[in-house]
């Protein structure tokens, strides 16, 4: 038995940022991470960072900006760039769409590594790779230790750690489940919550949001690079979802906000809105090869609507029904590449495109696929509050100016509801919102004292979750939550009553300002237009529904 201040599980952004943030602040924390990666989804799971269009100047904390500027700073390091390359400023490794640093995942898991180090050698962080969390004792309202083991499944021998404070930082909550924590899934009623887009009718604990394997793709003219056909290829190659306009294997896609069938090409025959390409290939490109000496070919991330896989939910289900969606949405992504590889119209005439060549040695998989599948919805604790559409949503807010203004703010975050298919059958949604803050008592659940949310798993709603899901959101609310168990343990309190308290709350939120970095609230300009703006050209990027 192992005892710590801090028991973070889930090894992603959130959890790498609270053991960052407890470390800065004399705690002692273990991280246990699915994977031998840390990052989750800018790592393992293959996503580069969606970033609003302020990130180079507000909107994130001090320890994420650390994490952009060392990866920038990585490339410079270790990459023979070209002289005009080295001496950009805002380095863009990958010039992808999607955002201004879309950078490999190789490379993201080294510059975590990095950042987590000196709290390694020092004896604040202790990080377990590879394991999986295999249940909870539950004293009272009390969380007192939980068990751990290889997730590997050749060793079944289990570790039990202890600590002041538990953390869920996995991707679908699991630590949430095994506290037996109050707590929710899937899509509310708008009878419960009064959002406009809520669903008219009860509430579907089985309407999630589709999960997508990533894939690391290169481009190599030189061979051939199809790959096996797969076994269930004939199956996806007919499969015609209903929020789709045909077949999935296809480059006619649903228009993320109209609904209507909208082409989305691999590659464009030209280039548009000054000279950038939207198309596929340049939405998620991690390695623009034009940025690197000496003949080296693009890398890109295949994340693009037509590998969204929504036919069977990950949570509500038993573990067999969990790894069979986990085993199609691999199945899907592998069969797409097939398709691209064989039959897919080319740019250019012809059919299939067998330069496109997985890059194992990237993403960390034999295959060329991710580590682990991108997972956008988690479970969501019951909250003292909940985040809900009438906080943030433009149209929600009835004109109003701005998001809604919170006294017990730990951040902030700006992303538009952005909802994918979902497992029963529904389209998309998209929502403009306002940048807006992330209150404390979305963190707190409404029983459990010493249990804390470090990820997606917060008190919002299937709508609201859309919003602060990507990756400065989810490493804000990680840091926040790492940084509130630390100060509570210091201060000898519980999290609710430094909410509860005027003068203890400002005293937390000083700590996040003064010692970490944190903008509690967005800076009050023009220029924060609403997120359907969101985007690096004059037209909004991330609006084109390239990958998203």
């Amino acid at each position: 038995m192992t005892e710590f201040d801090l028991v973070v599980l889930g090894g992603g952004l959130g959890g790498v940022a609270a053991v960052l943030a407890a470390a800065r602040l004399g705690q002692r924390s273990a991280l246990v991470s699915e994977s031998d990666w840390t990052g989750g989804q800018v790592s393992s799971q293959c996503i580069p960072p969606d970033e609003h269009p302020w990130i180079e100047s507000v909107g994130c904390t001090r320890s994420y900006r650390e994490f952009r500027d060392r990866v920038r700073r990585f490339y410079r390091r270790n990459y023979p760039l070209t002289a005009a390359a080295r001496t950009t400023r805002l380095l863009n490794p990958g010039s992808g769409n999607i955002g201004p640093l879309t950078h490999e995942p190789h490379v993201a898991a080294l510059v975590l590594e990095e950042m987590l180090a000196p709290w390694i050698s020092k004896g604040l962080v202790t990080v377990l790779r590879e394991r999986e969390i295999v249940g909870a004792d539950v004293t009272g309202d009390t969380v007192t230790a939980v068990r751990v083991r290889a997730a590997n499944g050749v060793d079944d021998t289990e570790t039990v750690l202890t600590g002041s404070y538990f953390l869920d930082a996995t991707d679908l909550g699991d630590l949430i489940a095994a506290t037996g924590a109050e707590h929710v899934y899937g899509a509310e009623s708008q009878d419960t919550t009064g959002e406009p887009h809520a669903l008219p009718g009860p509430a579907d604990p089985a309407d999630q949001q589709a999960i997508t394997w990533a894939a690391v793709l290169g481009w190599q003219p030189d061979r051939d690079n199809t790959i096996v056909r797969p076994a269930e290829y004939e199956r996806w190659r007919s499969f015609e979802p209903p929020e789709w306009p045909g077949p999935l294997l296809s480059w006619e896609v649903s228009d993320h906000i109209t609904h209507r069938p909208r082409l989305r090409p691999l590659f464009t025959s030209e280039a548009t809105n000054g000279g950038l390409w939207y198309d596929l290939w340049h939405a998620r490109r991690v390695l623009d090869g034009r940025h690197v000496d000496g003949g080296w070919s693009d890398v890109t991330v295949a994340a693009w609507p037509m590998m969204d896989y929504a036919r069977l939910p990950l949570l509500g289900v038993d573990e067999s029904a969990r790894q069979r969606a986990l085993g199609e949405a691999r199945s899907l992504t592998r069969s797409f590449i097939y398709w691209m590889q064989t039959e897919a119209p080319r740019h250019d005439g012809g059919a299939g495109y067998p330069e496109l060549a997985p890059r194992p040695e990237i993403s960390g998989r034999p295959d060329g696929l991710a580590r682990m599948a991108y997972v956008r919805e988690s479970r969501r604790i019951v909250a003292d509050f909940t985040l809900l559409e009438q906080h943030i949503g433009v149209e929600a807010r009835a004109g109003l100016q701005g998001a809604e203004q919170f006294a017990d703010s730990i951040g902030t975050c700006a992303y538009r509801i952005d909802v994918h298919p979902s497992t029963a059958g529904r389209p998309t949604i998209d929502i403009d919102t306002w940048p807006f803050q992330i209150p404390l008592g979305t963190l707190l659940p409404v029983r459990l004292r010493n249990l804390l949310p470090a990820g997606k798993n917060i008190g919002a709603t299937h709508l609201t979750s859309g919003a602060y899901r990507v990756h400065p959101g989810e490493w804000t609310v990680g840091e926040a939550a790492g940084a509130l168990a630390a100060f509570s343990v210091a201060e000898r309190l519980h999290p609710r009553q430094v909410r509860a308290d005027e003068r203890r709350l400002r005293d937390f939120q000083r700590v996040l300002t003064d010692h970490l970095g944190f903008e509690l609230e967005w800076p009050r300009y023009e220029a924060l237009t609403p997120t359907h703006r969101l985007g690096y050209v004059a037209v909004a990027a991330t609006a084109d529904g390239a990958a998203r």
